[in-house]
């Protein structure tokens, strides 16, 4: 059975036998391109005399040293909309359909939503822009930048759709201090964010492997393992026939996210390829370490989602399905996985998600700035 997660991994992260050996990211980028920007990139970079992660700031774009970065920028602006385009009203009548325990899934599911992709923006600006040295990087870090925006709006309405009780509408917006399945995932979010905060420059090794745990983060654990758990929660919903307007805006944010999370893999790549030394035992433990913990954090906000009954999502399975896409986002990163466990929701399938599958192949025309209308799970791209 291919599933959604595995669809995602086939199409964008394809992994990697080793941590020396560099994925091949499916997108609108010819296949010698791509070697030139990954493989080859440390003799690139040797040619400019600099390397990723140098300090100061390069402003120039000719000759271009990562033209796959490029790449993923263009491929990113080719696929805009906007929060007008989500038609929310179909759901209002849903949210009359729900079971008490679905209705608390879905408060805690949009709580999150809207601190979340408040945290990754901060963390571009804060870690991400900053750090990585490069103008075809930080013109798509610019462009995530506006897709958070996008997202917080969308949120932002799902919220003043979805919860109607001012005090539970207030509580939502600041989960962060008073839901504690949440604060404990934004703890953990802060913390790596944090961990860069004080680096002005990347001068040596040590600050090196911090800024590289940071990035490693907030792509395999927020944006690799955070936002999946969500994604689950919303496509279950979506196979019992509820909330189509969700499932929509969730389709075009699960596409930014995709894109956001390739991109972090390609500047490991390139990382890896000019300082292999950086990618030592000690690194790789941390990183499990580290995704260990986010499994943990996550596993905590579905007992929060879960625990009043909601049928179709039993917590083992959810559990199951944590620890098969924390597997992945090791495997992508080179380092063995640890759970060896399968993703069991059958309302995965790729039957259900299978617009995604070419996303990166082709324009989408249901995903352009100015198109009107909603996007269904069977229509043909």
């Amino acid at each position: 059975m291919t599933t959604f997660d595995e669809l995602n991994e086939i199409s964008i992260f394809p992994p990697s036998q080793s941590m020396k050996q560099s994925r091949q990211p499916t997108a609108n980028v010819e296949v010698g391109a791509i070697k030139g920007a990954i493989r080859e990139v440390g003799v690139e970079a040797a040619k400019f005399g600099s390397r990723l992660l140098d300090p100061g700031m390069n402003l120039t774009l000719r000759p271009m040293r990562y033209p796959l970065f490029f790449e993923r920028y263009k491929d990113s602006i080719k696929n805009t909309w906007t929060v007008e385009e989500v038609d929310l009203h179909s759901d209002l009548s849903d949210l009359t359909k729900l079971t008490n325990a679905e209705h608390h899934l879905v408060s805690r599911l949009v709580a999150f939503f809207a601190t979340g992709d408040n945290i990754v923006a901060n963390n571009v600006v804060v870690s991400l822009y900053r750090h990585v040295n490069a103008p075809e990087a930080r013109l798509f870090y610019s462009r995530q930048l506006f897709e958070e925006a996008v997202h917080i709006q969308f949120y932002l309405n799902l919220l003043d759709t979805y919860v109607t009780d001012e005090t539970e509408r207030a509580k939502a917006f600041t989960a962060v201090e008073n839901i504690d399945s949440i604060a404990k995932k934004a703890k953990f979010m802060f913390r790596w964010m944090e961990s860069v905060t004080d680096l002005e420059d990347l001068k040596d090794r040590e600050s090196r492997k911090i800024f590289l745990l940071n990035l490693i983060c907030f792509a395999a654990c927020v944006e690799g393992l955070f936002f999946y758990g969500a994604f689950a929660y919303v496509y279950y919903l979506r196979s019992r026939g509820l909330l189509n307007g969700l499932a929509t805006g969730t389709n075009w944010v699960f596409r930014d996210e995709s894109m956001h999370m390739a991109f972090a893999f390609d500047v490991i790549d390139a990382i890896r390829n000019e300082e292999p030394d950086l990618f030592d035992r000690d690194l790789e433990l941390k990183v499990t370490e580290m995704i260990q913990e986010a499994v943990e954090c996550e596993y905590q906000f579905a007992i929060d989602m879960l625990d009043q009954g909601v049928t179709g999502m039993p917590l083992d399975q959810m559990r199951e399905y944590l620890e098969s896409v924390a597997d992945r986002r090791l495997a992508t990163l080179g380092i063995p996985p640890i759970y060896g466990s399968r993703n069991p929701f059958s309302f995965m399938e790729l039957q259900d998600v299978q617009e995604l599958s070419n996303f990166f192949e082709r324009r989408v025309s249901a995903y352009q700035m100015g198109v009107t209308g909603t996007v269904g799970f069977d229509e043909e791209f």
